[in-house]
């Protein structure tokens, strides 16, 4: 799957969340100062040729939806990251974190439980 340009992403975030609508839509989402009417329109166009976005033709107007669920791009844009950063090893991305972002104890053990809980998942799948 192809990566997002920062704009791209910001796009793409206002359609997750509002699930489908027009250009005029989409820029009601942006925070002060808004982008031009005009951008948001060729990005949406962009993003439609990189097949994350269709649309539904109302005469000469269109309503735009996501192709790509969030839950999609995370992961394929995750795994990139991880290859890219962490020679494809989790494992190393985690120790990562937990040694320079300062995890506190207490988040560390909420991760250990979902990691037990996913472990338990997966052992009960096979």
């Amino acid at each position: 799957m192809r990566e997002l340009t920062r704009a791209e992403e910001e796009v793409m975030q206002v359609l997750w969340k509002i699930r489908k609508g027009f250009v005029k839509d989409i820029l009601k989402h942006f925070d002060e100062p808004k982008p031009a009417y005009n951008t948001v329109s060729t990005i949406i166009r962009i993003l439609q040729d990189k097949g994350f976005v269709d649309h539904k033709a109302y005469g000469r107007t269109h309503e735009y939806f996501p192709v790509v669920s969030k839950d999609e791009y995370s992961k394929s844009h995750l795994n990139s990251f991880v290859n890219d950063y962490f020679s494809n090893s989790f494992e190393k991305m985690v120790s990562f974190f937990a040694r320079e972002k300062e995890i506190s104890v207490k988040e560390m053990q909420e991760i250990m439980k979902i990691m037990e809980g996913e472990v338990l998942k997966q052992k009960a799948m096979k």
